[in-house]
This record gives structure tokens, sequence and C-alpha cells, in this order.
């Protein structure tokens, strides 16, 4: 990636980096760095892990401060529905981030650039940069600035029911059994994991869903179930 398209990130986004490092290695994807072991700098696993953290406070925050008639187990649903994995590759999708991604070239040959996993992972890297070059404040207001759709979207909405907790209610009244789980496949390298997931009701499977982690699968599946059941 060269300094113009370094540059033209950091307009987008109205920052601006005192080590243009930091956000090169944000968006460098593993499989970049596994084809090309002579470059300094390192994939963006690590930012990830930080930037994680940083996202998951930010909006711990800003959901305590406008809900405050909330109890604890609502925040922290709202919380998962704003940070989860697809709901942050969306708004990378809205950036533009996919474009200034450094992939290998089996994984962007692959579709790598448009991704879930490999998006949300550069914007939690992104949003992790930023707090080490410039500090909590920095990145505090640009995750409050990109998730405000998402933000404004759970205030409106409240807490929404999770499809697992929705499945077994609608079975409960229904008289069936409850649902369980059941893992048909998890394949990929661990930072790129494709979980494969069917729920069953009394013997009978009644949706497949798949995600980044297993939770997501089981939720798809549900989600799925419930839709077979209306």
């Amino acid at each position: 990636m060269d300094d113009n398209a370094l540059k033209q990130l950091q307009d987008a986004l109205g920052l601006s980096f005192g080590d243009e490092g930091l956000l090169r290695q944000a968006l460098t994807h593993p499989s970049h760095v596994n084809e090309h072991p002579e470059e300094a700098g390192g994939s963006n696993q690590r930012l990830e892990f930080l930037g994680d953290a940083v996202i998951d406070l930010v909006v711990a925050r800003e959901l305590y401060e406008r809900l405050p008639g909330l109890d604890e187990g609502d925040l922290t649903e709202l919380r998962s529905q704003v940070v989860r994995g697809q709901v942050l590759a969306r708004v990378a999708r809205r950036l533009g981030l996919g474009q200034y991604l450094l992939l290998g070239q089996g994984e962007e040959g692959a579709g790598g650039s448009d991704r879930d996993s490999n998006l949300a992972a550069a914007l939690e890297a992104l949003v992790g940069a930023v707090f080490l070059d410039r500090g909590y404040g920095a990145s505090q207001r640009l995750v409050s600035r990109i998730l405000e759709p998402e933000l404004a979207q759970v205030r409106a909405e409240g807490v929404s029911k999770d499809p697992k907790s929705e499945l077994q209610e609608r079975m409960q009244h229904d008289g069936r059994g409850t649902p369980s789980y059941q893992m048909v496949s998890a394949e990929g390298p661990p930072h790129q994991r494709r979980f494969t997931v069917q729920v069953v009701v009394d013997g009978q499977p009644l949706g497949t869903g798949q995600g980044p982690r297993r939770v997501d699968a089981e939720r798809q599946a549900a989600l799925q179930a419930l839709k077979a059941v209306d």
C-alpha cells in the first residue's frame, strides 16, 4: 500500500496518524504476512485484540450514558448487538476499508476483501492503532462517530430477544422439547474459523446456521428454525 492510499484513508476517517506504520499494520491480514515475511510490522491480530477492548469500553459507556433506565443485563445485551462481528463488518464496508486491506493472493482471490471476519478484524485493529497513536480520547471519538447509526438504532428499538431464547419459549409453548445445538463442522484457520451448527428439536432438524463463532452459528440456526415453524 502506497502513501497516497494511506493519506486517502486518513482523510476519509478525519484522522492524521503520527505513525503511519500502525495504520498499515491495522490493514495487514495474516495471509499477507505469510506471503511476505520479509516485510516489517506484522499482521493486524494484536491490534485487533486491543481495538476489540476499546470498542467494548466505548460502546458500554455510550449505552450507560444514553440509557440510564436499563439494568446490567439489558445493557450487556445491547452492547452485544452493537459489537458483534456482522455489525462491525457492516461499519467497515461503510468506511470502505475493504479496498485498503493487504491480503495474500489466495485470500484476495477468494474474496477476502469483502469477508465479514476480515472486515470486522480490520475495523477493530484500526481502533487499536488509533488508541496507540493518538490515545483513548481520539479512539473514543472515532468509535462513537462511526458506530452512531448502530447506537441510535439500539436506543430506538431497545433490547431484542435472543433468537435462541425465543425459539426455546416457542417450543415450550407448543409442548415440544428443548432445542439442542449440534456442531456440524468447524473449518478454516484459527483466525478465520467458520462454524456450522444445526438446531434439533425432538430429534428433528429445524435449522442450520453459520458464523465466525459458534454462538453466531447457533443464533443463525435458531432464526432459521423460527422461520420454519411460523
